[in-house]
């Protein structure tokens, strides 16, 4: 549908540190590769979703939830015509600077950062992540990803104007990034959507009948499934209108994506960049049902109260833990420590507890906080 507007990998601004060609990896397939096989990647498995990973062995992780995203983005690439290396690059790179214990480790770190003046941002750590924080090569520091990847990075969740973040001023601000970037905050959102609802029903948080009564696409697929499966049983019920919501949502995307790119007029993949708004886009049916999706899980779902107090209980342990090491960054293990003597203590410590799983932060807080009372 949209190729002309496909970034050509051939005009890739390419990597800081110049490598030679590989024989039969393009730029784009490289970094896809470097990302998986990187710490942090791997890392995602042990941070949570939603749900804490000693509830179930069957709730999404970071790694899972970031699987999913890059199916559905691959998915949405390939009918649309558009780079699927770069696509999925972006899809699989774009969780890998959450900290520990979700939203909840995200929002305190940014409460610890904002003492100082700073903040916390899993697309920037994500940024530092592969640019720096990552050794795994002897000729440069991170993964020495192609611009665009980073640039996509950086851009993930929103555009930002010229002088408006100092410290992403070398990724075109006031430009778009390309359409393959565009994809992933959409996809995302599809991903996480469903995810969270299959997760929920799964948890017996609420049952299918309580989404049919807020959710009106889901109510319309709710009794098409029961007409059509009256034998079958409520889970699996469920799953087949779950499937078929899902498949709704990538399908208005596509659909809204090709659209919104017509009505541009965009002729090709520097046009795509100059525009004033982003061209990835829902049908406005697939972005009803997803506004109505987010309502429900988050009335339902993220404010139920064994959530909200397992959020409190993380929340504080992380207070916890950053406090004890403001207060003698010396007990910081090495390289963290030196570093804490050269740079702002506050943002080392806050890396170093940004990049730890749920089981190695509770390993690090019982050998330093529990045992020292």
């Amino acid at each position: 549908m949209l190729a002309h507007l496909r970034f050509p990998v051939a005009r890739s601004r390419g990597r800081v540190y110049p490598e030679a060609p590989h024989p039969y990896r393009n730029l784009f397939q490289r970094d896809r590769d470097r990302v998986i096989h990187s710490r942090a990647f791997r890392r995602l498995e042990a941070k949570t979703q939603v749900f804490a990973p000693d509830l179930s062995d069957h709730f999404r992780n970071r790694l899972t939830h970031t699987i999913e995203v890059a199916q559905i983005a691959r998915t949405a690439a390939n009918v649309l015509g558009l780079d699927e290396d770069l696509t999925e690059a972006l899809a699989l790179a774009h969780d890998i600077g959450h900290p520990p214990f979700a939203h909840a480790g995200e929002a305190e770190l940014n409460r610890q950062m904002e003492r100082f003046g700073d903040r916390f941002d899993h697309n920037l750590h994500a940024l530092r992540i592969v640019e720096t924080f990552e050794q795994r090569y002897a000729r440069f520091p991170g993964l020495n990803l192609t611009f665009e990847v980073r640039e996509g990075m950086a851009k993930h969740s929103r555009d930002f104007a010229p002088g408006e973040l100092s410290e992403l001023d070398a990724y075109l601000p006031g430009l778009r990034p390309p359409l393959e970037a565009q994809l992933i905050d959409l996809a995302d959102e599809v991903a996480y959507n469903t995810a969270d609802l299959d997760d929920g029903f799964s948890a017996g948080v609420f049952a299918a009948e309580g989404v049919a009564e807020c959710v009106p696409p889901y109510r319309a697929l709710h009794e098409t499934v029961d007409a059509q499966f009256p034998g079958a049983t409520e889970r699996e019920r469920f799953h087949e209108v779950l499937r078929q919501l899902v498949d709704a949502l990538v399908s208005g995307l596509i659909q809204g994506t090709a659209a919104r790119a017509r009505e541009s007029g965009a002729a090709n993949w520097e046009d795509v960049r100059t525009l004033p708004h982003r061209l990835a886009a829902f049908t406005p049916e697939a972005a009803a049902t997803s506004r109505a999706l987010k309502r429900f899980l988050f009335e339902k779902l993220y404010s139920a109260p064994e959530l909200v107090e397992d959020r409190r209980r993380s929340m504080a342990l992380v207070a916890e833990l950053f406090q004890f090491f403001l207060d003698d960054p010396g007990r910081l293990p090495q390289p963290y420590a030196a570093q804490a003597r050269e740079q702002p203590p506050h943002r080392v410590i806050c890396g170093y507890i940004a990049g730890m799983t749920d089981g190695f932060f509770r390993r690090t807080y019982d050998n330093t906080i529990s045992a020292s009372r």
